[in-house]
């Protein structure tokens, strides 16, 4: 079996920014000149790629569309945790010694979606010092989130909860351009997300649409004037 030889990676600091500081690295090239322990598959909108309490031998990557990761309670009660969109990470508990998934991972849209091995997602990150850099980036930031998620249910108002999460899957604070217009997704789940109902959902958002802070007819389109919302005490 022959070992892949991965791509060079050559950085170079952005205008302004000290030469220490380092810029972020695609992950693709890497994922590309994987010869074993990798399938990449296409799937439409609401497919199950793997099911809470599911064995845990892999990670995900995902190169085009949204996936959404649910946990569900003893007791049935069904909460979203994180809407992923290109170039997100998932599946990463194995890593850790997770056996067992914690979540569901359900398609938002039409997806396409790298699979690897847990064992080859190991000794890519031990070869590769950059794409391991890029993997503790994406950990890192996915903590910060976490972090940021708790604190917004904590003290927000899910009026401005549902701002942050229209924003969000709108790529608003990513690095470059928003995708203002975004793939439909349910109020319903938006209220999971928001930890709402889907009534109060439905009230904000027509107050969204008519103060113009969104627009919606086939497909939803969402303004940087809805972080007004969120500035606004």
């Amino acid at each position: 079996m022959s070992t892949p030889r991965f791509p060079k990676v050559v950085r170079k600091p952005k205008k302004n920014q000290p030469v220490m500081r380092t810029t972020a690295v695609d992950p693709e090239p890497f994922l590309s000149a994987l010869t074993h322990g990798k399938s990449t598959s296409n799937h439409p909108a609401k497919h199950q790629i793997f099911s809470q309490g599911d064995g845990a031998d892999s990670i995900f990557y995902v190169n085009k569309g949204k996936v959404k990761l649910t946990v569900v309670s003893s007791r049935g009660k069904e909460a979203v945790i994180a809407i992923l969109s290109q170039g997100d990470f998932f599946g990463e508990g194995c890593l850790a010694g997770q056996v067992m998934r914690m979540a569901t991972a359900l398609t938002l849209t039409a997806v396409s979606i790298t699979r690897l091995d847990k064992a080859t997602a190991v000794r890519l990150m031990q070869e590769e010092p950059a794409f391991n850099e890029l993997f503790v980036a994406h950990l890192l930031a996915r903590g910060i989130r976490v972090e940021e998620d708790l604190i917004d249910q904590l003290f927000n108002s899910s009026e401005k909860r549902l701002a942050r999460v229209l924003l969000l899957l709108a790529n608003f604070g990513k690095e470059g351009k928003p995708e203002t217009v975004i793939a439909s997704i349910s109020q319903q789940t938006l209220a999971e997300i928001v930890g709402t109902t889907r009534s109060r959902v439905s009230f904000f958002m027509n107050k969204f649409r008519k103060l113009g802070f969104i627009k919606y007819n086939g497909h939803l389109e969402v303004h940087s004037s809805l972080l007004n919302v969120i500035l606004h005490d």
